[in-house]
This record gives C-alpha cells, sequence and structure tokens, in this order.
C-alpha cells in the first residue's frame, strides 16, 4: 500500500466541519474522499491529524490515507486540485513511510483566532472573525492568558462527550497580538479537545470585556464544571494553522 500525506487548507464556512458524517456529504473529508476513490478506483479513507469544527477553517492541517495504485505526488495534487471544491486545496503532498499516521504521529497543534475588535463591522472578513464591539482590555487578556499555560484537566473548557479519555491537555504559549483593528490570539499545544480552543478565546474576551476576572479561571480549571464557563467564541474566527511532527 502506498501511504501519501496532504497538506490541507479550507474555507471551512459552508461545511459541517471536518470528520464525515453519515447523514450528510458535507464535511471537508467526505468531499476529499469522494475524489479520491473516484480517482484511486477503490475505497479510500483518510485519517486527519484532528477534527475542526463546523464553519472553522485550517491553513495546514495535515492528512494521509492509503491506496493500492502507485500515482505521482504531482500527478495526485493536480487531480485533486482539479476536482474539490475551490473552497478546499491541497497545497501539498509527499509519498511517506508505510507506518506514518497524521492523527497519532502529531506531537502538537498551532490554533489562530482572530477577532475584529472594532465599533462598526468588516465586510471583508465577516466570515473569517468575530466581531466584537467593545474595545477589549488586551493586558487583562494576557494577564488571564497565563493561567492556562502547562497541564490542566480541561474539563470545563471542552463539550467533549463522555469521560473514556484522559482531559488532561499541554499548552505550551498563549500569545495575544493587535494589527490593524485585529486581535489575533495564537495558542500551541500538545492537543485540543471538542471546542477548546473556542472555549478558552471565549473566557479571555469576557476577561477583555470585564465580565469576569483573570482570577477566576484556575477555579474553573479545578472545578471541572462545564457549566462554570461562559461564551464560546465563533466559529468562523478559528484557524487550525500548524500540525508539528
Amino acid at each position: 500500500m502506498n501511504n501519501y500525506k496532504l497538506t490541507i487548507q479550507y474555507d471551512g464556512g459552508r461545511y459541517k466541519g471536518w470528520q464525515r458524517l453519515g447523514n450528510t456529504e458535507n464535511t471537508i473529508q467526505g468531499k476529499i474522499e469522494k475524489v479520491l476513490t473516484e480517482m484511486a478506483g477503490e475505497e479510500i479513507e483518510i485519517i486527519g491529524s484532528g477534527r475542526t469544527d463546523a464553519g472553522a477553517h485550517a491553513l495546514a492541517q495535515i492528512a494521509n490515507f492509503k491506496m493500492r495504485k502507485r500515482m505521482n505526488e504531482e500527478e495526485v495534487m493536480k487531480y485533486l486540485n482539479r476536482y474539490l471544491p475551490q473552497d478546499i486545496s491541497i497545497v501539498d503532498i509527499a509519498l511517506v513511510h508505510d507506518r506514518f499516521h497524521a492523527r497519532y504521529n502529531a506531537k502538537d497543534k498551532t490554533y489562530s483566532y482572530k477577532i475584529w475588535n472594532k465599533p462598526f463591522p468588516n465586510p471583508f472578513m465577516r466570515k473569517y472573525s468575530m466581531h466584537v464591539e467593545e474595545k477589549l482590555d488586551q493586558k487583562k487578556m494576557k494577564e488571564a492568558a497565563k493561567h492556562f499555560l502547562g497541564e490542566h484537566d480541561f474539563t470545563s473548557y471542552s463539550n467533549a462527550k463522555g469521560k473514556k479519555k484522559s482531559m488532561d491537555r499541554e499548552i505550551y504559549s498563549l500569545d495575544i497580538k493587535e494589527k490593524e483593528g485585529f486581535i489575533e490570539i495564537k495558542i500551541r499545544g500538545n492537543g485540543f479537545l471538542y471546542n477548546m480552543v473556542r472555549k478558552v478565546v471565549g473566557t479571555l474576551i469576557e476577561v477583555g470585556l470585564g465580565e469576569i476576572e483573570a482570577a477566576a479561571i484556575p477555579s474553573i480549571l479545578e472545578s471541572k464544571e462545564r457549566i462554570q464557563t461562559g461564551r464560546m467564541a465563533e466559529a468562523e474566527g478559528l484557524y487550525l494553522e500548524k500540525v508539528g511532527f
């Protein structure tokens, strides 16, 4: 079997997320698998480094798939980009070792989140950022960000169903910067739970608006109660930026 590694960019605005779902074909995974299956002449399943939410985007999602047919990487890339929707793009492809697994081999992930922090909307970025009209206090947000660093049980900051697996995750960095009206939050860690990034960003927004104090975050983490967390940031502002191996 030939194992191919894909680097994928997508605008997730009109999709139900990355993961293939039984009741809809409108997912990133589903769209790519359909084209690959037609190309290979056999049923193809792709493995993503992780799931992204409905409406979220990716600058460099990593996935791999195996097929019996041996094809040149450039040939596969051209075929995919010819038949995939224009809001999904394959930017790199490589023939890799048989044991490479996009999810199990991933060591860290970086997400970025864009907030348009002006009293008026941005018509060009309305699908790619969250609009917060009130001025955010970035100093307080940066102070709050420090409480998320390190290893914690992030049960309070996830909508993951059940708790069969560990809810512990380690955050390596959480940076907040402003540029030309946008506040960008960049978070890097060894992995993220379902909705975790959006809930962390939601808390940082609440701190920036003065709705909660940064000092409350440790107790929210320790409570392991999802009801303790407030707003969840909108999916439109979220980007999977990088996956480390």
